[in-house]
């Protein structure tokens, strides 16, 4: 079967515990806007991440927290802070890297930076409808001049909003934007 889906671009980004946070923060979180997984939101803080002398500035915190702290970067940005982590579904920190998180009040040192696997959003009504299961691959087929088809893996939440995520180097690969549509096969 086949079945259209949005598309977002995830550029880097920060998940939180409420502890770490409160290091590096004297502010209480604060929403810059919502995203559509519901009960998410950008907020207006952001971090630098460093490792040594190598930094990426302004990377968004997101909200809500977090039972873990995790920091999710491109291929690209990897390359940039001279690191190699391994490519991970949103929450798994096996053999994350550690980084360090940087604001004008702290520094800290944390365990989990990946670079997020493609995935899709999904309800659990959803999930029924179109077939599929926590954790299942399925191909996308991508359309356009640099079409494609590639893996992706399904992500079941209560919260879930039908949509694919990618991150930016995957978006400049295949020439995508934000709302473009692609086709998942299940």
């Amino acid at each position: 079967m086949e079945y259209e889906i949005n598309v977002r671009v995830s550029n880097r980004h920060v998940h939180l515990t409420k502890e770490v946070y409160e290091k590096l923060f004297d502010t209480p979180i604060t929403k810059r806007n919502d995203l559509n997984q519901i009960g998410e939101f950008a907020s207006n803080e952001t971090v630098t991440i460093k490792n040594g002398d190598k930094i990426i500035p302004n990377v968004r915190v997101l909200g809500p927290f977090r039972t873990y702290n995790q920091v999710e970067i491109s291929k690209k940005d990897a390359r940039s802070l001279g690191l190699n982590p391994p490519v991970r579904r949103s929450g798994d920190l096996i053999d994350s890297l550690t980084i360090t998180l940087e604001t004008p009040k702290a520094s800290v040192e944390i365990k989990g930076l990946i670079i997020a696997n493609r995935h899709i959003h999904i309800n659990t009504k959803d999930a029924d409808k179109y077939g599929v299961k926590d954790k299942q691959k399925v191909k996308v087929m991508i359309p356009g001049d640099k079409s494609g088809i590639v893996d992706a893996e399904v992500k079941i939440s209560d919260n879930g909003y039908y949509e694919m995520h990618i991150d930016t180097d995957d978006a400049n690969a295949f020439l995508i934007e934000d709302n473009d549509k692609v086709t998942m096969i299940v």
